[in-house]
């Protein structure tokens, strides 16, 4: 018998540890709770999470797996969702009212997930009422592991900007107001992290900068009405990552931020050593709403100066901003590959979904609805009827048409509005907007490639049009007055995703619907099963547990 060749063994032994090693794990445990705190110098109630507003900052790494531990001591159910965190294969953990039972007062419910194969700025937020409006948000970001390339030198820090509408009023009284068939109105102003400054030199300094180093800021816009645009005094803004996927690294003086979106730029602290703004203010308002925050050079005791610069006027502006995002082809993505790799330019489209969004009244009470129809949330979470086989008792699949009639805002019809997709289809959804204010959109468990938008209707003429090289794969898209927007993606993530508004008043008040993905095999492959301490409720409460999916 010959020796044993031990560098072989060696090698063995080294995979084998490497298959059964799990990624890491980031363990959190969340206490939500009310407190009076004064955002616009108002006292009112807002959610905090372990007394925090905004709440604590999920700062990972790509494939990492994220624990969280929610109590709530509300006085109301809760949950959360990780807006632009993909989820894969894993929609039980999304955190919206098809998908999940809310987690009920003085209880407490775990969220697994992991951040697999995914880098950049996202925040989470609470779906349930209108909490949305009392706070509750907080930072989440997904930083490239080492032995990806990042393509830009490492900052000096990080600072995350979370900017945003408010209002006085507290959430249960915008809430009686949309439940009693009223609008909520105008935001009465603009938060940043929670605080509202003045640019009046009296705050407190909220970010600092050392002469000569580069930082990173990600600006989120948490807001519930408004398109926000950011800006710092004096200084630029390099652009290198929007919602996971890294820029190509355009400069500029100001950046629009719409409802949901998350961009991070670079700025270097290469102006005279003094006190700086960072100004945000509302767009596409007539009356603009403006907050500031303190930038202060270390060292320096200087104030600012008082003459904040101005923000752009027009939606022109702001598309032609719109137009000069790129995807870097050149740069990697969570993966050792780089991202122009995927080219979804040359996929042939499945299927087309057009949606126009629209307001009306039902019993004489407001409604926004999609396509016609204004979605209402079931006792029953779409996501566990579809798996314990009693789908058909709580919903009906394709309500509404891929194509909708041209009178399809003249009436709302209130129902679960459920689409019914293929699984690995390649899709096109339009939004069409045919009012007078700017939509927002999220599709969750997706990044998908926003190809296009543009004034008008759509018609298949203007898919020449189309930027089918390198747009930015994101995961929220906006849409201009009297317009439309064209994206693209591939329902390769089998499970009930939530398409929705982010307007919240129009998301609350029916204008989101939910995207079956299934998958026909039972598989692990494919998704993965119902955890054993789901929370389950409404009409399969009791009910026993479907086989469990299997294989690999």
């Amino acid at each position: 018998m010959g020796k044993p060749n031990f560098l072989f063994l060696s090698i063995i032994s080294t995979l084998l540890v490497l298959a059964q090693a799990e990624d890491p794990y980031l363990f959190y445990t969340w206490n939500v709770k009310y407190a009076t705190l004064s955002p616009l110098g108002v006292p009112q109630q807002v959610i905090t999470i372990n007394d925090q507003f905004p709440g604590p900052w999920i700062n990972s790494t790509s494939n990492n797996n994220i624990v969280v531990n929610v109590f709530n001591h509300l006085d109301e159910p809760l949950l959360f969702t990780w807006n632009g965190i993909q989820q894969r294969k894993n929609s039980w953990q999304e955190g919206t009212l098809g998908t999940n039972c809310p987690i009920q007062p003085g209880t407490n419910f775990t969220f697994h997930f992991q951040v697999k194969d995914q880098i950049g700025s996202y925040y989470y937020y609470p779906t349930t009422a209108l909490h949305r409006a009392a706070g509750g948000y907080g930072p989440l970001t997904i930083h490239s592991r080492d032995l990806i390339p990042v393509p830009f030198d490492w900052p000096e820090a990080e600072y995350n900007v979370l900017v945003g509408d408010w209002y006085s009023k507290s959430h249960a009284t915008l809430k009686k107001q949309l439940d009693g068939g009223r609008t909520i109105g105008k935001p009465d102003g603009v938060i940043i992290n929670g605080k509202n400054g003045k640019g009046d030199g009296k705050d407190a300094p909220m970010f600092t900068m050392t002469p000569g180093k580069t930082y990173r800021y990600r600006f989120c816009n948490v807001g519930m009405k408004n398109s926000i645009n950011v800006r710092i005094q004096g200084h630029s803004m390099k652009l290198v990552e929007i919602e996971g996927s890294h820029t190509v690294q355009n400069v500029y003086d100001s950046l629009d931020v719409h409802l949901g979106q998350c961009y991070s730029v670079l700025v270097t602290a290469d102006q005279t050593p003094k006190d700086y703004y960072l100004v945000a203010s509302t767009r596409f308002t007539k009356t603009v709403l403006t907050s500031t925050a303190t930038i202060r050079y270390a060292g320096s005791n200087s104030p600012a100066s008082p003459a904040l610069p101005e923000a752009p006027i027009g939606w022109a502006w702001s598309l032609n901003q719109f137009r000069s995002f790129r995807w870097n082809l050149t740069a990697s993505a969570a993966r050792p590959n780089p991202q122009g790799s995927y080219h979804y330019g040359k996929i042939n489209i499945t299927r087309t979904i057009k949606l126009v969004n629209s307001a009306g009244s039902v019993d004489g009470k407001l409604r926004y609805a999609v396509n016609g129809v204004s979605h209402t949330n079931t006792e029953t979470p779409l996501k566990l009827a579809e798996y314990f086989g009693v789908a058909d008792k709580v919903f009906k699949y394709d309500i509404i048409k891929d194509e909708p009639a041209e009178n399809v805002g003249d009436k709302i019809t209130m129902a679960p509005n459920v689409i019914n997709a293929t699984f690995r289809n390649f899709v096109e959804i339009i939004f069409e907007n045919h009012e007078k204010s700017v939509q927002s959109w999220h599709l969750s468990g997706y990044s998908f490639f926003p190809v296009a938008i543009e004034p008008g209707r759509w018609t298949p003429e203007k898919r020449k049009n189309y930027n089918l090289i390198d747009a930015v794969s994101r995961h929220t898209i906006h849409v201009y007055p009297k317009s439309w927007a064209a994206i693209m993606t591939t329902l390769d993530n089998a499970g009930m995703w939530n398409l929705r508004a982010l307007v919240l008043e129009r998301q609350y008040l029916g204008q989101q619907l939910y995207i079956s993905v299934l998958s026909p095999e039972r598989s692990l492959r494919d998704e993965y099963n119902m955890l054993d301490d789901q929370l389950v409720c409404g009409i399969v409460k009791g009910m026993p547990v479907p086989k469990p999916y299997s294989g690999a």
